[in-house]
């Protein structure tokens, strides 16, 4: 346990904490609980989700006690490698689900302390310039209209929307959910490079439509701008967490710090405007979170946050070779393509010919059977700037070598109908 002298000339002990979060959401918390426990001090070491967990993992001799983000599929992952331990049992007045969302782990390696939600922010001036109508769904963002107007992050670079993807792929199916991903990414305009970017740039007109989650919508840095988030009408509502690390030397201070957030005071601070958070504690989250009967996306089937773990790195690899590599491409074929299916008419060879088209443009590089029997070297984590293995790198060019031959293919009998006279 590290000890040090405070200001009040009092020995004070050091709790250390790894966290996703920026100074604008964890300094209210640090001011609260140190006032509360002037015996502890905290050293808070800021990273995002990925470099966070790499951290943890690739680092053990660093002193750190807490992890501290929201994307429970990092906490998987962390508890896969044994780098948590068991929180103490207690009552944090939080609901087992959420929408089908669990939010406390089973085995009681992490907590959910806040929810918020999946939705959609849009630009209303923007629509208005583009006269496009509102998206209210995922659905939505199929439709021709929205081609080139809507923006997300990747999930290899985004925590929060590696969630987004895993719910979709979870609840509509390995092959459907794909297809989805890809209709949707024919529609985009742009993929930006972090998740703020998606509200910060529907904020400046840059696109009009962004895939997000509610916090990062009304995030401070863009306060006052014209932005509105909406929830679907099928709902995502995913918890923040908060872990204890298994080589934690601080083990009262870490308890005493998951008790200050589930208290009644650390729950209120969620609710400032600056934070913008859900407290899981239902008195004060009445009104603020639909009931489970409203019919959230993941409310049938539940979300399996091991299943995510454990396929995080072959989930992320597609997308970012099929969806964002490919999106120009996508963008190009998917357009095409609605454009012949409105002309074929009742001609049965093209729209036979067109319907093969849309499931290649739909058939992801690998199916769920195939996902299910790769080694864990291959489904897990691919962390960005540490060089691939031998089988990493043949692997990644099997996957863009059959996405490639996919679009290809498709691309030709575009080709071929578009021709005149041609089948």
């Amino acid at each position: 346990m590290l000890l040090f002298c405070d200001f009040r000339g009092a020995l004070a002990a050091e709790l250390s904490i790894i966290t996703s979060y920026p100074p604008s959401f964890y300094e209210p918390f640090r001011k609260a609980f140190e006032v509360r426990n002037p015996d502890i001090r905290l050293t808070i070491v800021q990273r995002n989700t990925g470099s966070a967990s790499r951290f943890i993992l690739e680092k053990p001799d660093v002193a750190a006690d807490i992890f501290w983000a929201s994307a429970a599929d990092a906490f998987e992952l962390l508890k896969r490698r044994g780098a948590l331990r068991a929180i103490r049992p207690r009552q944090t007045g939080a609901p087992e689900r959420v929408l089908g969302y669990p939010v406390n782990d089973p085995d009681g390696f992490y907590l959910g302390f806040a929810l918020s939600g999946y939705g959609l922010v849009y630009n209303p001036a923007y629509l208005s310039q583009y006269d496009l109508p509102v998206p209210q769904s995922w659905q939505d963002l199929l439709k021709p209209i929205y081609s080139g107007h809507i923006g997300i992050t990747s999930p290899s670079r985004s925590g929060t929307t590696h969630l987004i993807v895993e719910a979709l792929l979870q609840s509509y199916g390995w092959e459907r959910g794909w297809a989805l991903l890809s209709e949707i990414g024919g529609n985009l305009s742009t993929v930006t490079a972090r998740s703020f970017g998606v509200a910060s740039g529907v904020a400046q007109r840059r696109f009009g439509i962004g895939v997000t989650i509610d916090f990062l919508a009304k995030a401070p840095d863009i306060s006052g701008s014209e932005n509105v988030f909406v929830l679907t009408p099928d709902p995502i509502y995913v918890p923040a967490n908060i872990a204890i690390l298994s080589r934690a030397k601080n083990l009262d201070a870490a308890e005493r710090f998951v008790d200050f957030l589930f208290s009644t005071e650390g729950q209120c601070i969620l609710l400032q405007p600056a934070i913008g958070r859900i407290p899981v504690r239902a008195e004060l989250n009445a009104g603020l979170v639909p009931m489970e009967n409203t019919g959230g996306l993941l409310t049938a089937h539940g979300f399996d946050a091991r299943l995510s773990a454990e396929r995080y790195g072959i989930v992320n690899l597609i997308f970012d070779d099929y969806i964002v590599r490919r999106r120009a491409m996508l963008a190009r074929l998917w357009t095409r393509l609605r454009v012949l299916e409105g002309r074929a008419g009742d001609d049965a060879t093209r729209r036979s010919t067109l319907a093969l088209v849309r499931r290649l443009l739909g058939t992801p590089p690998l199916p769920a059977g195939g996902v299910q029997k790769l080694p864990d070297a291959l489904k897990g984590e691919w962390p960005r700037g540490i060089t691939r293995t031998a089988e990493q790198q043949a692997f990644a060019r099997d996957i863009r070598g059959i996405i490639e031959q996919n679009l290809t293919r498709a691309e030709g009998l575009l080709v071929s109908v578009s021709t005149p006279g041609g089948r």
